[in-house]
């Protein structure tokens, strides 16, 4: 290779925005499922009496970033009121263990008596991301990174299109969508008034819809569900609806969540990683990168069981491949950091690196998965 060739490849990306590459994510939803029950994912996994062990068991696998939400349906009972005893420890349990987390504000739960559809659903969490953010202030958290809601486009689908969970309703996903783009916005904007220096990771699924259709019209269909996957990001950039007050400066960090059954054919059959139509996770990044030329965090990925290592390495593999063409992936997040009972139905299937605890409080690691990140940690360090 000559060096006229060399000048015009691009340099590998070398991450440096998280205090860790890799990272974890506990399950924080606190979705009301389709018969009306209110799932907690933090109270189901142990995880709100288990803080300082949790975070401590992160930080000694080396893992000091992670996802963790703030419970608004806990945080503001009454309008206008905030009670932080929910968060508070938290807060201080993330300082002690050194561990920074990424706070989402608002994962498929909001508060009851409190309607979705109105205008008073963002002037609300504008004003709870505001005062969130002031409590931040003064407990010394200057930079702190948020979502503040997590997976739009998912979300919408789940809970506005096929009655999965709350809202509950079908045929108002567009709506759905729109409403929590505002939200997100009004959010930010609010954030920024009280912590300039804040960062915001914008999450969702990242997908391939395919075809084995060979006429135009089947193309067509499969390419619209596909690029239906960045309506959220376009919306909140401006470059989809406008009217919504979506910025190119609001659209910061591009959280991408990955898992086995991302990629589906128009008709909703899985699509196989043998299948001629199947695109690696590396082509999927550059698709993200090229369009919005943003930071991408690999904000939740993971699969069940024995699965679990051979995806992992498999992830692992493919960013690896997308950092060498120059694509600015910032870290990698394990998910569930911790496991828990399936919130869709309450199924229980190991899939994180630490199991539920015992009575003790103790929680057993998934050894085959923290010695590939040890060893993925070592690579990345000698690289450095």
């Amino acid at each position: 290779m000559n060096n006229e060739t060399q000048n015009q490849l691009p340099l590998r990306h070398a991450p440096r925005l998280f205090k860790s590459f890799y990272q974890g994510s506990f399950a924080c939803s606190t979705a009301c499922r389709a018969e009306g029950k209110r799932i907690d994912m933090v109270v189901n996994s142990g995880h709100d009496t288990l803080l300082e062990k949790d975070y401590a068991r992160l930080a000694t696998e080396h893992l000091f970033t992670a996802r963790d939400g703030v419970r608004w349906y806990l945080i503001e009972k009454t309008p206008g009121e905030y009670d932080w005893s929910t968060f508070l420890p938290m807060l201080q349990a993330a300082r002690s263990q050194d561990i920074e987390i990424i706070w989402e504000l608002a994962h498929f739960g909001w508060p009851d008596g409190l309607n979705i559809w109105q205008p008073q659903f963002i002037d609300r969490f504008a004003a709870f991301a505001h005062a969130a953010a002031c409590l931040m202030r003064d407990e010394g958290f200057t930079a702190p990174f948020f979502t503040p809601v997590n997976q739009i486009s998912f979300w919408s689908w789940a809970g506005a299109d096929v009655a999965w969970f709350n809202p509950g309703v079908t045929g108002r996903g567009r709506e759905l969508k729109q409403q929590l783009v505002s939200a997100s916005i009004a959010a930010m904007r609010a954030i920024r008034q009280v912590l300039p220096a804040a960062r915001f990771v914008l999450t969702d699924p990242l997908v391939n819809v395919a075809t084995q259709q060979k006429s135009a019209e089947g193309r067509q269909a499969a390419s619209q569900q596909h690029q239906a996957q960045f309506d959220a990001w376009d919306m909140l950039s401006g470059r989809l609806n406008p009217e919504l007050g979506g910025d190119p400066s609001l659209l910061d960090i591009i959280g991408l969540t990955w898992y086995p059954d991302n990629q589906w054919f128009i008709n909703g059959d899985p699509l196989q990683a043998h299948q001629p139509e199947y695109r690696p996770l590396s082509s999927l990044l550059e698709e993200v990168w090229q369009r919005y030329q943003r930071p991408l965090l690999i904000a939740e990925t993971g699969a069940e069981g024995e699965m679990r290592l051979p995806w992992l390495k498999d992830v692992i593999g493919q960013v690896d491949l997308a950092m060498d063409r120059g694509i600015e992936v910032e870290g990698i997040s394990i998910f569930p950091a911790v496991d828990y009972p399936a919130w869709a139905d309450d199924r229980r299937s190991p899939g994180g690196l630490f199991g539920l605890p015992d009575a003790n409080g103790n929680r057993t690691i998934y050894e085959p998965y923290a010695l590939e990140i040890r060893s993925q940690q070592i690579k990345l360090k000698q690289r450095d």
